[in-house]
């Protein structure tokens, strides 16, 4: 065997020790929480447990309604994150073309990205209604000025010498978007996704607590309100692994044309 065959099956072992380790320390966690409530230790009408949990799935799973739920949830939150990708880069753009223009909204753009989202939210239900409008824009509120940012200060850096190269061979600002600018800045564009998909499906939250009739954050809202606590952490249970698998899915692209 030689060295690198070597190499990559000891990595390979890694990983997979890694990954063991991830399941068994939620194996552990799973565990110590049941034996907690069955033990008496805390209280499972406040908590939860995962036994009630996984019947609560179950019943939501035979009538239907829990894919239902699910689906609003993950569309309005693969809108938003599309919605919030293609403005960010749209508009980073623009700034980059035009400088001056930059500067003046440039400080703006932060005020925005520092504003608490879910002050908008109450405004945006008067001007939009309440319905899935207002989720989607208050969900693509909460990433696009951060995304806007962290793409124009990605575009300044740009490597001065192959822009200069352009320019020498007689090339335009068009030429250097098309062959430096947007090529170069492909990581950082598929890097600040994996960022965006996350605060999207926040943001997705934050609305459907306050405008919604369907969906996870309408769930945990209801099921908070009426005591139904095995609601409230089923939905963020399915939350976490969705928020798990939408990452992966940007990690994957990355891995693929981030490089």
């Amino acid at each position: 065997m030689s060295e690198h065959e070597r190499y990559v099956l000891e990595e390979k072992k890694k990983q997979w020790q890694i990954h063991l380790a991830q399941i068994g320390l939620f194996m552990l966690f799973i565990g110590v929480w049941e034996g907690a409530v069955r033990a008496g230790w805390i209280n499972d009408f406040i908590f939860s447990s995962p036994s009630r949990v996984a019947k609560t799935i179950y019943e939501m799973v035979i009538d239907k309604s829990l894919f239902v739920h699910i689906g609003i949830t993950m569309t309005e939150t693969l809108i938003s994150f599309c919605a919030v990708t293609v403005i960010g880069i749209v508009a980073a753009v623009l700034l980059w073309t035009c400088t001056s223009v930059a500067k003046i909204i440039e400080p703006y753009l932060v005020m925005l990205n520092s504003l608490p989202k879910s002050a908008l939210a109450p405004v945006l239900i008067v001007w939009l209604g309440n319905d899935w409008k207002t989720i989607i824009v208050a969900a693509a509120s909460v990433a696009v000025f951060g995304s806007i940012l962290t793409l124009y200060t990605s575009f300044q850096e740009v490597d001065q010498n192959l822009v200069k190269l352009i320019y020498i061979l007689g090339g335009t600002k068009k030429d250097v978007m098309r062959f430096v600018l947007l090529p170069g800045s492909i990581p950082m564009i598929i890097s600040n996704m994996k960022v965006n998909i996350g605060l999207c499906l926040v943001g997705v939250i934050i609305g459907e607590f306050l405008a919604a009739r369907e969906g996870l954050g309408y769930l945990i809202i209801y099921g908070s309100q009426v005591f139904q606590l095995d609601l409230v952490i089923m939905s963020i249970v399915i939350l976490c692994i969705m928020a798990v698998l939408l990452y992966q899915l940007i990690n994957q692209l990355e891995k693929r044309y981030g490089k």
